[in-house]
Parts: structure tokens; C-alpha cells; sequence
């Protein structure tokens, strides 16, 4: 990857909805090169998909909480139970394991405080814990699906 397929990547993540032809524009290429290149970008996988980004409050989604969970038995069965369950639940949007004393980290986004309590009810009857720490977020300071891209490297 070069400095220019570094510019593109920047360019769309900041916003995908731009054409090639502002690209092109940015980067100073013509439109086929500038094409050819996001092509080989999402072949090589750099671009995984193309999202909207929608706002959870517009769609009356206002609660979003971290969930610190610690399971009780770290078999092979109950890890992809987990993986399952976690899967299967549209109000967990993110999932990552951990290092440490927690297992995992979850965040979902709820309409509020008993919708939150309906989706805590269904994941403890899916999986046995053996903590569940619920913090729910006051503010969102900042919130970004953009990568740091070096564009100033000559690589």
C-alpha cells in the first residue's frame, strides 16, 4: 500500500459516499486508476464493506451501556455458546474478549433503562455468568468508525 491508496482509504472513510471522480480529483489520477485502486483495496480487504452510519437517537435508540461480563467456565462448548448467544442479539453491537479479569466486554444500544433490563433478562437465561457489570453511558464524547491512516508516509 502507498501513499495514495493510504489518501483513498482516508478519503472514504471519512465519507464513502464520495465518487470516483472526487477522488480522482483528490488524488490526482484519472478515474480508472483511482477505481482500479479501490478495487485491489477491497479485494485485499482494507475496505470491508460500505455502511450508513445511522444516529440510534433518530431511531429511538437513546441508552447505550457497556457490559463487563465474566463467565464461569472458559470450556470450548460455553465459548462458542457465547459466541452464539452474542451473535444472535442485534442490541449488542459490539463484542470484544479480553485479557484480564474480565472476559468480555459488550455494547449495546437500547431504547432505555427497561429495555436494557428485557435484554439483561435474555442474555442471563442463554449463557451462565459469573459477573455482569452494566455502566450505562452519560455521555458520548467521542464516537469515530475511522482508522488512523498515516497519509504523510512515503511507503
Amino acid at each position: 500500500m502507498d501513499k495514495l491508496d493510504r489518501i483513498i482509504l482516508d478519503l472514504l472513510q471519512k465519507n464513502s459516499d464520495l465518487t470516483i471522480q472526487e477522488i480522482s480529483k483528490s488524488v490526482y489520477l484519472s478515474t480508472t486508476p483511482c477505481w482500479q485502486r479501490i478495487k485491489r483495496l477491497k479485494e485485499r480487504g482494507f475496505i470491508q464493506k460500505t455502511v450508513a452510519i445511522l444516529d440510534p437517537k433518530m431511531a429511538e435508540l437513546n441508552t447505550t451501556v457497556f457490559v463487563f461480563v465474566t463467565i464461569e467456565n472458559h470450556d470450548k462448548d460455553k465459548l462458542e455458546l457465547f459466541s452464539r448467544v452474542v451473535s444472535m442479539m442485534p442490541e449488542i453491537v459490539e463484542c470484544h474478549r479480553l485479557s484480564g479479569s474480565i472476559d468480555y466486554l459488550l455494547k449495546v444500544i437500547i431504547k432505555d433503562i427497561e429495555g436494557y433490563d428485557l435484554f439483561y433478562k435474555g442474555l442471563i437465561t442463554k449463557v451462565s455468568f459469573l459477573n455482569v457489570t452494566s455502566n450505562f453511558v452519560i455521555e458520548r464524547m467521542k464516537q469515530t468508525t475511522e482508522i488512523p491512516i498515516n497519509v504523510d508516509l512515503d511507503k
